[in-house]
């Protein structure tokens, strides 16, 4: 009888452990998160000489309803530095994310900045691309005529 008992209980204890593996709890959303939505989230600098000018702007805009919070702004590496607002923007309002590229490296420009945030979608990421090329000697190509050797200053 002890045996039967035991064995009854021991039954009802793995159904339960059973049951309790398969529900999954969903995380529960805010209906009411800040959403960030950027104007634009590739800034293509095209071509650039190099020690040119390698700064950009992602303006986006809080249009969800609870503040939105930048948590963390970080590129892919070193070369590209980010700005972004450390205060929380409010519903319906504008900010930017600021980039400094080093453009004294020559070469192409495919660099990744990621956004944190406490927003609906946690995670966004930036792109910058480009090139970077050497600056020139000085000489220039007439303008009148293309075919013509370049022209000393």
């Amino acid at each position: 009888m002890k045996k039967v008992l035991v064995l009854i209980g021991v039954t009802i204890m793995i159904s339960y452990a059973a049951f309790a593996q398969n529900t999954t709890t969903q995380p529960v959303v805010n209906p009411n998160a800040p959403v960030i939505t950027f104007e634009k989230t590739t800034h293509d600098y095209g071509t650039v000489t190099k020690g040119g000018d390698g700064t950009c702007e992602f303006k986006f805009k809080n249009t969800g309803v609870e503040p939105l919070i930048l948590s963390n702004v970080q590129s892919s590496c070193g070369c590209t530095v980010p700005e972004w607002p450390r205060e929380p923007i409010l519903k319906g309002k504008s900010a930017s994310v600021k980039v400094k590229y080093d453009t004294n490296r020559v070469g192409p420009i495919n660099k990744t900045i990621t956004v944190m945030s406490n927003g609906k979608e946690a995670t966004i990421q930036l792109k910058i691309i480009g090139t970077v090329v050497e600056a020139t000697t000085g000489a220039q190509m007439p303008q009148n005529n293309p075919g013509a050797a370049p022209v000393a200053k």
